[in-house]
C-alpha cells in the first residue's frame, strides 16, 4: 500500500515539468483541434508502449530486478491493486512517458491533458488477469496479454498492453533473451 501511494504521488506530480516547460514556450505544441487531440493520444499511447518496454525491461537487469522491480512482482496475479505496487525509482520512470516526447513531437495540450487518463485506463487493463481479444484479430493486436502473462508465468515479455511490440522484440533480438 505503501509503494501505491509512493508511485501514485510522483505520478501526480509528474504534470508539474510539463506544465512549466509549456508555459515558459521551451516546447511546441500543436492547436486543440479534433484531429490533433485523437493523432496526440495515438501517438502518446504508442509511445508509452515504446517507453514501457524499454524500462520494463531495464528493470529486468538483475541489479534493478532485486533493488526495485521484485515489489511489483510480488503481484504473481495481476489485479487492479498491483497497478500501482512499484518501487518509487520505476514510478518516476514510467512517469516520464510525456516529458520524454514532447520535445521531439509537438501536441496538443489537450491531449497532453488527457492521456493520464488514458494512461490510467491501459494500467487497469493490464492488470485486470483478463485477455482480451477480438474474434479473428491476429495475435498481434491482442490486449491485455502480455503484461497478464507476464505476471502470471514470468514469461520473457516486456511489453505493457499492446503484444507488437514483443512479437518484434522476439523476432529480431530472440537471442538476447539468453543471459536471464
Amino acid at each position: 500500500m505503501k509503494n501505491s501511494c509512493i508511485s501514485i504521488l510522483i505520478f501526480a506530480f509528474s504534470g508539474i515539468p510539463i506544465i512549466s516547460l509549456i508555459r515558459s514556450g521551451q516546447i511546441a505544441t500543436q492547436t486543440d483541434t479534433l484531429q490533433n487531440i485523437i493523432i496526440g493520444i495515438l501517438v502518446l499511447t504508442t509511445w508509452n508502449e515504446i517507453h514501457f518496454f524499454i524500462v520494463h525491461r531495464i528493470m529486468h537487469i538483475p541489479f534493478f530486478l532485486k533493488w526495485a522491480h521484485k515489489i511489483h512482482h510480488r503481484s504473481v496475479t495481476p489485479t487492479v491493486f498491483s497497478v500501482y505496487s512499484f518501487h518509487w525509482f520505476e514510478a518516476l520512470l514510467l512517469s516520464t512517458v510525456q516529458l520524454t516526447i514532447i520535445w521531439a513531437i509537438p501536441l496538443s495540450v489537450i491531449s497532453i491533458s488527457i492521456f493520464p487518463l488514458v494512461s490510467i485506463l491501459l494500467n487497469l487493463a493490464g492488470h485486470c488477469n483478463y485477455r482480451i481479444k477480438w474474434k479473428g484479430a491476429p495475435r498481434i493486436f491482442r490486449f491485455g496479454t502480455t503484461h497478464n502473462k507476464h505476471h502470471n508465468n514470468a514469461s520473457k515479455e516486456y511489453g505493457f498492453a499492446l503484444y507488437w511490440i514483443d512479437y518484434f522484440n522476439q523476432k529480431i533480438f530472440r537471442k538476447s533473451h539468453k543471459h536471464e
